[in-house]
């Protein structure tokens, strides 16, 4: 069991990050190895204070808790991104930040997996993110909670973000894709995007078409933004420890 109680770990720029700065720690929380097929839909689903991951790797997870794709994470075991996991978490009350509930995300992943982990800044390629010529589609949010919902399987891939910033946005997306995503569209403020498109490879079938809409055609058809790829500094996280969790 995992108690709601202040945190006073500091995560020093350079130093080990395992455990972050957290105003908050999950009441109760449950790791368990996924029984699901592999190839079957996987994320990360938050919102009132809950999260509930199902059949994510130790990889996707940090990709979560710590804003970064996977191209922005180095080192780790060997199971980093085979072995998978059902990760049910509640705080003692509800949280609407999904900010703050990502950081409390590290703090299990810290005490959990032992993970432990540091920053770096490289430059590597990129994609940036921009407005589109004719300007941009987004729904402004109006007050309520943030949420952040993302499914995806071999046949689509679907983000639906309420109350998010275009940094957020940014990082969201480069879970998904094969580069990370810098934030250049210069949109304050948050907004709600909902957008869905097919990955290259994906089976036909299933609700999808065979000719399905990639990221780079749905992201401007659906939210007048775009993706242009650029070398840029991106700030990457190395793995230093990490153990497979006893189950509970």
């Amino acid at each position: 069991m995992v108690r709601a109680i202040a945190s006073l770990a500091v995560c020093v720029s350079g130093a080990v990050c395992g455990q972050a700065t957290v105003a908050w720690r999950f009441e109760v929380a449950s790791v368990k190895p996924s029984k699901a097929d592999p190839g079957s839909s996987s994320g990360i689903k938050t919102g009132r204070g809950r999260l509930d991951a199902r059949n994510v790797t130790l990889k996707r997870c940090i990709m979560g808790a710590y804003g970064v794709g996977p191209h922005q994470i180095f080192g780790g075991p060997d199971w980093l991104e085979s072995d998978r996991f059902e990760i049910l978490a509640k705080a003692e009350q509800p949280i609407d930040d999904d900010a703050a509930l990502m950081a409390m995300l590290q703090d299990l992943l810290a005490e959990r997996f032992k993970l432990a982990l540091h920053r770096e800044t490289r430059t590597i390629r990129a994609f940036v993110l921009e407005v589109a010529k004719n300007g941009h589609k987004l729904e402004r949010a109006e007050a309520g909670e943030a949420t952040t919902n993302t499914s995806t399987s071999n046949t689509g891939v679907i983000v639906d973000a309420r109350k998010t910033s275009m940094d957020a946005f940014a990082k969201i997306l480069a879970r998904k894709i094969e580069l990370p995503v810098v934030n250049h569209t210069s949109l304050e403020g948050g907004f709600n995007v909902k957008l869905q498109w097919t990955p290259e490879g994906a089976r036909p079938g299933d609700g999808v078409a065979a000719e399905g809409a990639s990221i780079f055609t749905a992201i401007q058809e659906q939210l007048g933004l775009r993706l242009r790829l650029q070398k840029t500094p991106v700030e990457v996280v190395v793995i230093d420890h990490a153990e497979r969790p006893s189950e509970n």
